[in-house]
C-alpha cells in the first residue's frame, strides 16, 4: 500500500495580501450565511446590535412584532451610519443623528424633515435595506445576498457532513440553551490560519496537554472532523469535559447514550466551530477584520437550570478558554511565517491533515467564482 504524500498548503500571500483579504470579505464572507448574534439577547422590542459583514456594518432588531430583522447600518439619505453603538435598544424609531431621518422597526423610512412636503416619496423604497435572516441553534444567521445560498445545504448541511445526519446536533436543543459565559479573542492572525488549526489535531499532543488528558486519542493526531459521525471518547479517569476532569453537570435531556462522554466538533463555513459535549456546547464565531486580524467570540452554553441556578460553571469555560489561548497563540506565531520567503511557495500538509487540503480548494473555488 502506498504511503499518503505531503499536500502542498496554500501560498504564504493567501493569508497576507490584502488584495485577497478583500476578495475574501466579497466572495466569501457577504455572500454566505454568517452567524451574528444570539437572538435570546434582543429579547424587548427595539433591542438592536450591530456586526460587522465582510465590508458591511448590519443592524440586528427586535421588531414590536416580536420578529428579528436585520438591515444595513446606513441612511438612505446621505449615507450616515444609523447605530454607531454596538447595542442598545430604541423605542420607536431608529434615527439618524445627521438629519433626523427615521426608521420603523420593519425598514420603513418613518419620518425626515420635510417628508410631508413630499407626498409621492414611497417609504419602502427608501426604507433601510433588509439582509437575510435565518434562526438556527439559537443564534440569527444573515446573508447579504439578494438570492442567498440554500441555508439547508450550506449551513445545516455542514452538521449533516460531520456527523451524519441532523436529529445528531438537533438532540443538543442549542436553541434553548441559556450563555453561561462570553470570551471574545482578539487574534493576530489570518481567519484561515483559526480554520486550519480548528480542524485538525496534529498540533493536540505538542500544545493542548489539558484536552489530550480529557481527550487522549486527540493524542495521536488524527482530529474527531477526520471521521464522519466520529466523537472523541473522554478518558476513562475524566467524569466530565473540565480542565481537571471533575464531574461537570447532568448530560443535556436528550443527548444519546452514543453521545455520552464524546466531544464533536463541527466546522460551518466561513466563520463557525460548535463544540457538543455531553453537558454544554461552546460556539465559536470568527469576525475577519483584516488580513492579519480576526476577532472570535466563544459562548459557553449550559442548560438554562445550571445558569439560572448560579452553578459554578469555571472548570468547564476554563478547559476550552486554554485551548483557545493555546489555539490563538500558536496562530499568531504561525501569522509572521506568512510574509517569510520561505513560505512563498506554502507549506504542507501531512496524512493527518489532508482533510485541510479540502477547506483550500473551497476557498479557491468561492475566490474563483
Amino acid at each position: 500500500m502506498p504511503v499518503p504524500s505531503l499536500i502542498p498548503t496554500l501560498p504564504g500571500r493567501s493569508y497576507t495580501d490584502p488584495a485577497i483579504f478583500a476578495e475574501e470579505q466579497r466572495k466569501i464572507f457577504e455572500s454566505l450565511w454568517h452567524c451574528a448574534v444570539r437572538s435570546d439577547e434582543l429579547a424587548e422590542p427595539g433591542a438592536f446590535k450591530t456586526v460587522q459583514i465582510g465590508r458591511e456594518s448590519v443592524i440586528v432588531v427586535r421588531g414590536r412584532d416580536g420578529v428579528l430583522r436585520a438591515f444595513l447600518n446606513v441612511c438612505r439619505h446621505r449615507g450616515a451610519r444609523l447605530c454607531v453603538e454596538p447595542e442598545g435598544r430604541v423605542k420607536r424609531t431608529i434615527k439618524c443623528s445627521y438629519h433626523a431621518w427615521a426608521y420603523d422597526l420593519d425598514g420603513r423610512l418613518a419620518a425626515a424633515p420635510n417628508l410631508v412636503k413630499m407626498p409621492d416619496v414611497d417609504r419602502e423604497e427608501y426604507g433601510m435595506l433588509a439582509v437575510h435572516l435565518r434562526e438556527w441553534l439559537g443564534y440569527a444567521w444573515l446573508c447579504l445576498e439578494r438570492e442567498p445560498p440554500s441555508f439547508e445545504e450550506t449551513v445545516m448541511g455542514a452538521a449533516t457532513e460531520r456527523l451524519g445526519d441532523l436529529a445528531s446536533i438537533d438532540r443538543y436543543h442549542v436553541d434553548k440553551l441559556a450563555l453561561g459565559r462570553r470570551i471574545v479573542y482578539d487574534v493576530r492572525a489570518n481567519w484561515k490560519l483559526i480554520v486550519e488549526n480548528f480542524m485538525e489535531c496534529y498540533h493536540c499532543a505538542t500544545i493542548h496537554p489539558e484536552l489530550t488528558a480529557v481527550l487522549p486519542e486527540f493524542a495521536g493526531g488524527y482530529a474527531a472532523q477526520y471521521y464522519v459521525g466520529h466523537g472523541a471518547l473522554f478518558a476513562e479517569r475524566a467524569e466530565g469535559f473540565t480542565v481537571d476532569g471533575s464531574k461537570g453537570f447532568a448530560k443535556l435531556p436528550d443527548v444519546s447514550a452514543e453521545q455520552d462522554r464524546r466531544y464533536y466538533a463541527i466546522t460551518v463555513k466561513p466563520q463557525v466551530f460548535i463544540n457538543l459535549v455531553p453537558d454544554h456546547v461552546i460556539l465559536h464565531r470568527m469576525f475577519p477584520l483584516a488580513a492579519d486580524r480576526t476577532v472570535v467570540e466563544c459562548d459557553w452554553l449550559y442548560h438554562p437550570d445550571v445558569v439560572a441556578g448560579g452553578a459554578d460553571i469555571s472548570k468547564s469555560v476554563e478547559l476550552f478558554h486554554l485551548v483557545n489561548e493555546q489555539d490563538f497563540e500558536a496562530c499568531e506565531r504561525t501569522q509572521p511565517g506568512m510574509s517569510s520567503r520561505a513560505y512563498d511557495g506554502g507549506g504542507v500538509l501531512v496524512p493527518s491533515e489532508h482533510h485541510i487540503s479540502a477547506f483550500h480548494r473551497w476557498v479557491g473555488e468561492r475566490l474563483a467564482g
